[in-house]
Protein backbone atom coordinates (compact mmCIF):
# COMPACT_ATOMS: atom_id res chain seq x y z
CA UNK A 1 0.00 0.00 0.00
CA UNK A 2 1.07 3.94 -0.41
CA UNK A 3 1.40 6.47 2.44
CA UNK A 4 0.75 9.51 1.23
CA UNK A 5 3.49 12.18 2.39
CA UNK A 6 2.89 13.47 6.11
CA UNK A 7 1.85 17.06 6.68
CA UNK A 8 4.80 19.27 6.27
CA UNK A 9 4.82 20.32 9.95
CA UNK A 10 5.34 16.77 11.25
CA UNK A 11 8.42 16.39 8.64
CA UNK A 12 9.61 19.31 10.13
CA UNK A 13 9.89 18.50 13.67
CA UNK A 14 12.68 17.97 15.75
CA UNK A 15 13.72 14.47 17.72
CA UNK A 16 12.69 16.46 21.33
CA UNK A 17 9.45 18.00 19.83
CA UNK A 18 8.40 14.91 18.15
CA UNK A 19 8.86 13.02 22.05
CA UNK A 20 7.26 15.60 23.45
CA UNK A 21 3.94 15.47 21.68
CA UNK A 22 3.53 12.33 21.24
CA UNK A 23 3.80 11.77 25.38
CA UNK A 24 1.03 14.77 25.34
CA UNK A 25 -1.43 12.50 22.75
CA UNK A 26 -0.94 9.46 24.80
CA UNK A 27 -1.99 11.29 27.74
CA UNK A 28 -4.74 12.58 25.95
CA UNK A 29 -6.12 9.78 24.69
CA UNK A 30 -5.50 7.82 27.77
CA UNK A 31 -6.93 4.29 28.19
CA UNK A 32 -8.60 4.90 24.88
CA UNK A 33 -5.79 3.80 22.57
CA UNK A 34 -3.18 1.41 22.63
CA UNK A 35 -0.29 1.14 21.55
CA UNK A 36 2.12 -1.98 19.98
CA UNK A 37 5.88 -2.10 19.32
CA UNK A 38 6.98 -4.91 17.29
CA UNK A 39 10.37 -5.63 18.03
CA UNK A 40 11.82 -4.78 15.01
CA UNK A 41 11.23 -1.06 15.32
CA UNK A 42 13.90 1.33 15.68
CA UNK A 43 14.11 2.64 19.04
CA UNK A 44 12.78 5.99 18.94
CA UNK A 45 9.71 4.33 17.89
CA UNK A 46 9.26 1.55 20.23
CA UNK A 47 10.40 3.85 23.18
CA UNK A 48 6.51 4.93 23.17
CA UNK A 49 4.76 1.21 23.06
CA UNK A 50 2.61 0.47 25.32
CA UNK A 51 3.62 -3.72 24.88
CA UNK A 52 6.00 -4.91 22.62
CA UNK A 53 6.44 -8.80 21.29
CA UNK A 54 6.54 -10.59 18.00
CA UNK A 55 3.50 -10.27 16.05
CA UNK A 56 1.12 -12.82 17.27
CA UNK A 57 1.82 -11.80 21.44
CA UNK A 58 1.00 -8.05 20.11
CA UNK A 59 -2.34 -8.45 18.14
CA UNK A 60 -3.40 -11.00 21.29
CA UNK A 61 -2.47 -7.96 24.00
CA UNK A 62 -4.25 -5.39 21.39
CA UNK A 63 -7.19 -7.81 21.46
CA UNK A 64 -7.18 -8.42 25.23
CA UNK A 65 -7.17 -4.19 26.60
CA UNK A 66 -11.15 -4.06 25.97
CA UNK A 67 -11.31 -0.13 27.52
CA UNK A 68 -8.78 0.97 24.10
CA UNK A 69 -11.35 2.43 21.20
CA UNK A 70 -7.97 2.35 19.03
CA UNK A 71 -4.97 -0.04 18.56
CA UNK A 72 -2.13 1.72 17.04
CA UNK A 73 0.43 -0.91 15.36
CA UNK A 74 4.02 -0.30 15.04
CA UNK A 75 4.94 -3.36 13.07
CA UNK A 76 3.64 -4.11 9.31
CA UNK A 77 0.47 -4.72 7.21
CA UNK A 78 0.10 -8.14 8.11
CA UNK A 79 0.14 -8.05 11.85
CA UNK A 80 -2.22 -5.28 11.30
CA UNK A 81 -4.48 -7.26 10.05
CA UNK A 82 -4.54 -9.96 12.59
CA UNK A 83 -5.20 -7.55 14.93
CA UNK A 84 -8.26 -6.71 13.56
CA UNK A 85 -9.01 -10.08 13.24
CA UNK A 86 -8.94 -11.30 16.65
CA UNK A 87 -10.72 -8.17 17.95
CA UNK A 88 -13.17 -8.86 16.20
CA UNK A 89 -14.31 -5.43 15.30
CA UNK A 90 -14.35 -3.87 19.12
CA UNK A 91 -11.51 -1.81 18.19
CA UNK A 92 -10.20 0.00 15.02
CA UNK A 93 -6.41 -0.65 14.47
CA UNK A 94 -4.14 1.53 12.87
CA UNK A 95 -0.93 1.22 11.31
CA UNK A 96 1.17 4.75 11.01
CA UNK A 97 2.82 3.60 7.82
CA UNK A 98 0.61 1.96 5.01
CA UNK A 99 3.95 1.54 3.15
CA UNK A 100 5.07 -1.09 6.12
CA UNK A 101 5.09 -3.90 4.79
CA UNK A 102 6.54 -7.49 4.63
CA UNK A 103 8.75 -8.76 1.92
CA UNK A 104 8.01 -12.63 2.52
CA UNK A 105 4.91 -12.02 3.33
CA UNK A 106 4.28 -10.40 -0.29
CA UNK A 107 6.28 -13.62 -1.63
CA UNK A 108 2.72 -15.65 -1.59
CA UNK A 109 -0.43 -13.93 -2.68
CA UNK A 110 -3.83 -15.37 -2.98
CA UNK A 111 -4.27 -15.64 -6.70
CA UNK A 112 -0.81 -17.58 -6.47
CA UNK A 113 -2.08 -19.89 -3.22
CA UNK A 114 -5.19 -21.02 -5.45
CA UNK A 115 -3.30 -21.53 -8.38
CA UNK A 116 -1.03 -23.94 -6.34
CA UNK A 117 -4.47 -25.27 -5.00
CA UNK A 118 -5.84 -26.00 -7.80
CA UNK A 119 -2.85 -27.74 -9.29
CA UNK A 120 -2.65 -30.12 -6.39
CA UNK A 121 -6.48 -30.89 -7.27
CA UNK A 122 -5.72 -31.74 -10.88
CA UNK A 123 -2.95 -34.21 -9.79
CA UNK A 124 -4.79 -36.04 -7.56
CA UNK A 125 -3.53 -35.15 -4.39
CA UNK A 126 -5.24 -31.81 -3.48
CA UNK A 127 -7.60 -34.06 -0.20
CA UNK A 128 -4.19 -35.36 0.76
CA UNK A 129 -2.90 -31.90 1.58
CA UNK A 130 -3.24 -29.25 4.64
CA UNK A 131 -2.26 -26.09 3.76
CA UNK A 132 -0.44 -24.30 6.91
CA UNK A 133 0.61 -20.47 6.77
CA UNK A 134 3.48 -18.63 8.57
CA UNK A 135 1.68 -15.88 10.74
CA UNK A 136 3.69 -13.67 8.52
CA UNK A 137 1.19 -13.85 5.71
CA UNK A 138 -1.82 -11.63 4.64
CA UNK A 139 -5.64 -11.84 5.95
CA UNK A 140 -6.47 -13.52 2.60
CA UNK A 141 -4.32 -16.32 2.71
CA UNK A 142 -5.18 -16.97 6.89
CA UNK A 143 -8.38 -17.42 5.44
CA UNK A 144 -8.06 -19.29 2.63
CA UNK A 145 -6.28 -21.96 5.21
CA UNK A 146 -9.02 -21.52 7.43
CA UNK A 147 -11.44 -22.44 4.88
CA UNK A 148 -9.89 -25.57 3.85
CA UNK A 149 -9.06 -27.17 6.87
CA UNK A 150 -5.59 -26.14 7.63
CA UNK A 151 -4.10 -23.70 10.40
CA UNK A 152 -1.72 -20.94 11.18
CA UNK A 153 1.70 -21.37 13.28
CA UNK A 154 4.12 -19.13 14.38
CA UNK A 155 7.71 -19.48 14.57
CA UNK A 156 7.45 -21.00 18.03
CA UNK A 157 4.82 -23.45 17.27
CA UNK A 158 5.49 -24.23 14.15
CA UNK A 159 6.48 -28.17 14.79
CA UNK A 160 3.45 -27.84 16.86
CA UNK A 161 1.43 -27.32 13.91
CA UNK A 162 3.32 -29.17 11.35
CA UNK A 163 2.39 -32.48 13.59
CA UNK A 164 -0.87 -31.08 13.81
CA UNK A 165 -1.13 -31.36 9.99
CA UNK A 166 0.05 -34.40 9.19
CA UNK A 167 -1.98 -36.22 11.68
CA UNK A 168 -5.35 -34.43 8.97
CA UNK A 169 -3.82 -35.86 5.77
CA UNK A 170 -0.87 -36.75 3.57
CA UNK A 171 0.92 -33.66 3.15
CA UNK A 172 1.39 -29.86 3.69
CA UNK A 173 1.75 -27.14 2.05
CA UNK A 174 3.33 -24.69 3.83
CA UNK A 175 3.74 -20.84 2.95
CA UNK A 176 5.42 -18.33 2.34
CA UNK A 177 8.60 -18.98 3.78
CA UNK A 178 10.04 -21.87 3.00
CA UNK A 179 12.91 -21.96 5.39
CA UNK A 180 10.91 -22.18 8.56
CA UNK A 181 9.05 -24.77 6.92
CA UNK A 182 12.17 -26.89 6.07
CA UNK A 183 14.52 -25.76 9.33
CA UNK A 184 11.17 -27.14 11.32
CA UNK A 185 10.58 -30.18 9.38
CA UNK A 186 14.23 -31.48 9.48
CA UNK A 187 14.29 -30.84 13.32
CA UNK A 188 10.71 -33.06 13.23
CA UNK A 189 13.26 -36.07 11.97
CA UNK A 190 12.21 -36.01 8.52
CA UNK A 191 14.37 -35.47 5.88
CA UNK A 192 15.15 -33.20 2.72
CA UNK A 193 14.24 -35.69 0.25
CA UNK A 194 10.70 -35.24 1.29
CA UNK A 195 10.35 -32.01 0.49
CA UNK A 196 9.91 -30.09 -2.80
CA UNK A 197 9.54 -26.12 -3.55
CA UNK A 198 6.87 -24.78 -4.76
CA UNK A 199 7.97 -21.59 -7.46
CA UNK A 200 4.84 -19.42 -7.74
CA UNK A 201 6.87 -16.98 -10.35
CA UNK A 202 7.72 -20.93 -12.37
CA UNK A 203 7.45 -20.85 -15.48
CA UNK A 204 6.65 -24.39 -16.34
CA UNK A 205 3.95 -25.91 -14.60
CA UNK A 206 3.25 -27.56 -11.04
CA UNK A 207 5.96 -24.76 -9.68
CA UNK A 208 8.26 -26.12 -11.60
CA UNK A 209 8.13 -29.39 -9.99
CA UNK A 210 7.48 -32.91 -11.78
CA UNK A 211 4.51 -34.15 -11.21
CA UNK A 212 5.63 -37.35 -9.80
CA UNK A 213 7.67 -35.59 -6.71
CA UNK A 214 4.38 -33.34 -5.95
CA UNK A 215 2.65 -36.66 -5.48
CA UNK A 216 5.26 -38.09 -3.38
CA UNK A 217 6.47 -35.58 -0.94
CA UNK A 218 5.52 -35.22 2.08
CA UNK A 219 6.41 -30.98 2.71
CA UNK A 220 5.69 -28.81 -0.33
CA UNK A 221 7.50 -25.83 0.23
CA UNK A 222 6.58 -22.44 -0.87
CA UNK A 223 9.35 -20.09 -2.43
CA UNK A 224 9.24 -17.79 -0.05
CA UNK A 225 11.98 -16.19 2.45
CA UNK A 226 12.74 -13.26 5.03
CA UNK A 227 15.17 -10.94 2.81
CA UNK A 228 16.50 -9.80 6.62
CA UNK A 229 17.52 -13.24 7.70
CA UNK A 230 18.99 -14.71 4.43
CA UNK A 231 21.74 -12.06 4.29
CA UNK A 232 23.00 -14.43 7.52
CA UNK A 233 26.01 -17.32 6.31
CA UNK A 234 27.44 -19.82 7.97
CA UNK A 235 31.06 -17.65 7.50
CA UNK A 236 29.45 -15.23 9.49
CA UNK A 237 29.15 -17.74 12.55
CA UNK A 238 32.81 -19.35 12.14
CA UNK A 239 34.54 -15.78 11.86
CA UNK A 240 32.52 -15.36 15.11
CA UNK A 241 33.85 -18.36 16.99
CA UNK A 242 37.59 -17.26 15.70
CA UNK A 243 36.92 -13.48 17.04
CA UNK A 244 35.35 -15.20 20.87
CA UNK A 245 36.07 -19.14 21.25
CA UNK A 246 33.48 -19.00 23.69
CA UNK A 247 30.93 -17.59 21.71
CA UNK A 248 27.18 -18.83 21.64
CA UNK A 249 25.14 -18.41 18.28
CA UNK A 250 21.73 -17.81 18.33
CA UNK A 251 19.08 -17.48 15.00
CA UNK A 252 15.83 -17.44 13.67
CA UNK A 253 14.76 -20.21 12.16
CA UNK A 254 14.16 -18.15 8.81
CA UNK A 255 17.54 -18.33 8.59
CA UNK A 256 18.42 -21.02 5.63
CA UNK A 257 19.27 -24.48 6.92
CA UNK A 258 23.30 -24.37 6.46
CA UNK A 259 23.08 -21.13 9.60
CA UNK A 260 20.61 -22.83 11.40
CA UNK A 261 22.33 -26.25 11.77
CA UNK A 262 25.97 -24.20 12.23
CA UNK A 263 24.19 -22.12 14.81
CA UNK A 264 24.23 -23.11 18.64
CA UNK A 265 20.32 -22.44 18.80
CA UNK A 266 17.68 -20.95 16.89
CA UNK A 267 13.89 -19.97 17.71
CA UNK A 268 11.47 -16.90 17.52
CA UNK A 269 12.89 -13.22 18.38
CA UNK A 270 10.83 -14.58 22.05
CA UNK A 271 12.93 -17.13 22.59
CA UNK A 272 16.29 -15.20 21.17
CA UNK A 273 15.37 -12.82 23.82
CA UNK A 274 14.85 -15.11 26.85
CA UNK A 275 17.71 -17.35 26.37
CA UNK A 276 19.94 -14.31 26.31
CA UNK A 277 18.61 -12.85 29.02
CA UNK A 278 18.87 -15.70 30.65
CA UNK A 279 22.51 -16.70 30.36
CA UNK A 280 25.05 -16.28 32.45
CA UNK A 281 26.56 -12.92 33.38
CA UNK A 282 29.83 -12.65 31.38
CA UNK A 283 28.48 -15.08 28.12
CA UNK A 284 29.44 -14.04 24.63
CA UNK A 285 26.42 -14.07 21.96
CA UNK A 286 26.07 -13.74 18.19
CA UNK A 287 22.57 -13.23 17.18
CA UNK A 288 21.43 -13.66 13.49
CA UNK A 289 18.36 -11.81 13.74
CA UNK A 290 16.94 -8.14 12.65
CA UNK A 291 19.71 -5.26 13.72
CA UNK A 292 17.61 -3.35 15.80
CA UNK A 293 16.59 -6.12 18.39
CA UNK A 294 20.21 -7.48 18.91
CA UNK A 295 21.11 -3.82 19.16
CA UNK A 296 18.50 -3.34 22.10
CA UNK A 297 19.72 -6.74 23.21
CA UNK A 298 23.50 -5.71 23.64
CA UNK A 299 22.28 -2.70 25.53
CA UNK A 300 19.90 -4.32 28.01
CA UNK A 301 22.47 -6.67 29.01
CA UNK A 302 26.17 -4.54 28.58
CA UNK A 303 25.04 -4.08 32.16
CA UNK A 304 25.23 -8.23 33.00
CA UNK A 305 28.81 -7.98 31.58
CA UNK A 306 27.44 -10.04 28.62
CA UNK A 307 28.67 -8.97 24.81
CA UNK A 308 26.16 -9.47 22.39
CA UNK A 309 26.99 -8.41 18.73
CA UNK A 310 24.82 -9.04 15.11
CA UNK A 311 26.58 -12.12 13.01
CA UNK A 312 26.28 -9.56 10.64
CA UNK A 313 27.83 -6.36 11.42
CA UNK A 314 26.37 -4.22 8.00
CA UNK A 315 22.96 -6.03 8.29
CA UNK A 316 20.14 -3.93 7.39
CA UNK A 317 17.28 -3.09 9.94
CA UNK A 318 14.09 -4.66 8.00
CA UNK A 319 13.48 -1.92 5.28
CA UNK A 320 9.56 -1.78 5.91
CA UNK A 321 9.44 -2.19 9.35
CA UNK A 322 11.77 1.06 9.75
CA UNK A 323 9.14 3.24 7.37
CA UNK A 324 7.44 3.89 11.10
CA UNK A 325 9.24 6.88 12.34
CA UNK A 326 7.74 9.03 15.17
CA UNK A 327 6.80 11.92 13.03
CA UNK A 328 4.28 8.86 12.00
CA UNK A 329 3.14 7.81 15.28
CA UNK A 330 2.53 11.77 16.35
CA UNK A 331 0.17 11.74 13.11
CA UNK A 332 -1.97 9.14 13.93
CA UNK A 333 -2.35 10.10 17.65
CA UNK A 334 -2.64 14.01 17.46
CA UNK A 335 -5.69 13.36 14.15
CA UNK A 336 -6.72 10.72 17.03
CA UNK A 337 -7.03 13.83 19.17
CA UNK A 338 -8.74 15.91 16.71
CA UNK A 339 -11.47 12.87 16.16
CA UNK A 340 -10.37 11.42 12.72
CA UNK A 341 -9.23 8.40 11.82
CA UNK A 342 -6.59 7.98 9.65
CA UNK A 343 -4.80 4.19 8.18
CA UNK A 344 -7.11 1.81 9.66
CA UNK A 345 -6.70 -1.12 8.16
CA UNK A 346 -9.99 -3.58 8.51
CA UNK A 347 -10.40 -6.82 7.17
CA UNK A 348 -13.81 -7.93 5.48
CA UNK A 349 -15.90 -10.42 7.16
CA UNK A 350 -15.93 -13.10 4.98
CA UNK A 351 -12.16 -13.13 4.90
CA UNK A 352 -12.09 -12.51 8.77
CA UNK A 353 -14.49 -15.68 9.50
CA UNK A 354 -12.44 -18.02 7.56
CA UNK A 355 -8.81 -16.76 9.27
CA UNK A 356 -9.81 -16.42 12.63
CA UNK A 357 -10.54 -20.12 12.43
CA UNK A 358 -7.42 -20.83 10.85
CA UNK A 359 -5.80 -18.78 14.44
CA UNK A 360 -7.93 -20.60 16.52
CA UNK A 361 -6.85 -23.64 15.34
CA UNK A 362 -3.32 -22.34 15.58
CA UNK A 363 -4.26 -21.61 19.63
CA UNK A 364 -5.94 -25.09 20.07
CA UNK A 365 -3.05 -27.28 18.81
CA UNK A 366 -0.26 -25.15 20.59
CA UNK A 367 -2.13 -25.20 23.41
Amino acid sequence: MFQPPLPPEYSRLSDVEAVDRIQAAKRTLGERVVILGHHYQRDETIRHADFRGDSYKLAKDGAAQEKAEFIVFCGVHFMAESADILSGGRQKVILPNLSAGCSMADMASIHQVRACWRALERLGVGSDVVPVTYINSAASLKSFVGEHGGAVCTSSNCAKVLKWALAQGEKILFFPDQHLGRNTALAMGFDESQMVIWDPLATEENGGETAERLRDAKFILWKGHCSVHGRFNVRQIEYARERYPDVRVIVHPECRREVVEAADDSGSTEKIQRVVRDAPNGSKWAVGTEINLVNRLAHEEKANDKLVFCLDPIVCPCSTMYRIAPANLLWVLESLVRGEIVNQITVPPDVASNALLALDRMLTIAG
